[in-house]
């Protein structure tokens, strides 16, 4: 008996009716998604997400700006301060429409034009020491979680070493003997050999955080199902570590670059503070600082812009950082 093809049409018709989702059904949301409109939720987070956007673009745009002419941090104004030597003139520290946040005392450069051009140097140098703290983390911490044996016993111990110095008095103590190094591997003598000091000794002394981080991970991952899955089908180790255990260590990766990067901000602030890190002319928020102390009474304006910004772009990390640890974490407490 044979079924008239209007019918077998209309069967089919019902079938894909069935199959397709009805409009306004509730659609299933990935772990990442959830994450982040948890993260959009938290106003703070926000906030600070916005001040670090503005650092970042502040960082890119002051070369650029210097190279226009429009930021001057390195001509001196005598006139504007009334003689060297001597305070800025006008109140708060010469403040106007040609220098929105004054000039410096006894010189009359432009304090904008060097924040500005501090701020570029502060995340340039942070930044670069987090991503070498970044990969040795990760390759150590994914190997010796993985390995076991002797394998994790030595890079643990390792570790432990690293972490053992008294990492600001070695940064004081082995900045003439590296940056002499640094200097006859010819790289150029000054503000590069400053630089490239800091970003080695900063990552260096960085990435043992990040491993033991990622090595404990590792440890609960190692006997899932999808690592012993891919064992079984004859994948190479750097296959696992890398196609299989790296994808799953993002969020405490995110958590740590997000904490690191404001601690190196710091260390860099504090180093040329102390006259290891970069020197004058060439601006950082640190050597700013300390030319600003001597000034403190009579021109506090000088002292406080820099202070500020350098508060500001920590705290805006350190938010962002917290916000994504919870963000990320489903039972941590709103």
């Amino acid at each position: 008996m044979s079924v008239p093809l209007s019918d077998l049409e209309a069967d089919v018709a019902s079938v894909n009716e069935v199959d397709e989702p009805k409009k306004g059904a509730i659609a299933g949301r990935s772990p990442t998604q959830l994450a982040m409109a948890r993260l959009r939720h938290d106003k703070v987070s926000m906030v600070a997400f916005a001040v670090i956007v503005i650092s970042i673009l502040m960082a890119i745009a002051s070369p650029i700006l210097e190279n226009m002419g429009i930021l001057d941090p390195y001509t001196p104004h005598y006139d504007l301060v009334g003689g060297l030597g001597t305070l800025p003139n006008g109140p708060f520290g010469g403040i106007g429409w040609h220098h929105m946040l004054g000039v410096e005392p006894g010189i009359g450069r432009d304090v904008l034009s060097r924040v500005f051009l501090g701020v570029t140097f502060s995340l340039m140098i942070s930044t670069a020491a987090t991503i070498i703290s970044v990969v040795f983390g990760m390759v150590f911490g994914i190997i010796s979680g993985y390995a076991g044996g002797a394998t994790d016993f030595w890079i643990s111990r390792w570790m432990d070493l690293i972490l053992a110095f008294p990492q600001l008095l070695m940064l004081l103590a082995l900045s003439p003997v590296l940056k002499d190094r640094i200097t006859s591997m010819g790289v150029p003598a000054g503000t590069a050999t400053s630089a490239v000091y800091l970003i080695v000794v900063l990552g260096f002394f960085g990435w043992p955080y990040l491993a033991r981080i990622v090595r404990g991970q590792v440890l609960t991952l190692r006997n899932r199902e999808f690592v012993e899955a891919a064992r079984s089908l004859g994948a190479t180790r750097r296959r696992i570590w890398f196609r299989e255990l790296l994808p799953n260590l993002w969020a405490p990766l995110l958590v740590y670059v997000s904490l690191t990067l404001p601690l190196f901000i710091s260390a860099e602030a504090a180093l040329s503070f102390l006259g290891v890190g970069l020197q004058a002319p060439t601006p950082s928020l640190g050597n700013i600082l300390n030319d600003s102390v001597s000034y403190f009474d009579p021109d506090p304006t000088f002292f406080f812009v820099p202070g500020i910004v350098l508060v500001l772009i920590v705290l805006a990390f350190n938010m962002l950082g917290d916000g994504l640890r919870d963000a990320l974490d489903p039972k941590s407490s709103r």
